[in-house]
């Protein structure tokens, strides 16, 4: 049975720092930047208008949402 992966860890790992390190080397160019940043705005005004979240943690949350997304995809 050759069915499971031969690397130890799991894959999101692995494509998450692939996806990361495109997105710091393409930019604006890179195609995950965009849904990104449009998760950590819709994220920042919901940090501005909840009264328990905060600006940042909004921004964060939006932005680690959109990005979890994309790599799941």
């Amino acid at each position: 049975m050759t069915d499971k992966p031969t690397n130890d860890g799991p894959q999101w790992i692995e494509d998450a720092k692939a996806e990361a390190s495109g997105m710091a080397k393409d930019g604006m160019k890179h195609p995950s930047t965009k849904p990104v940043l449009a998760g950590a705005a819709i994220g920042g005004l919901a940090g501005a208008l909840l009264p328990v979240v905060s600006l940042p943690v909004g921004i964060a949350a939006g932005a680690a949402y959109a990005f979890y997304n994309r790599i799941k995809r």
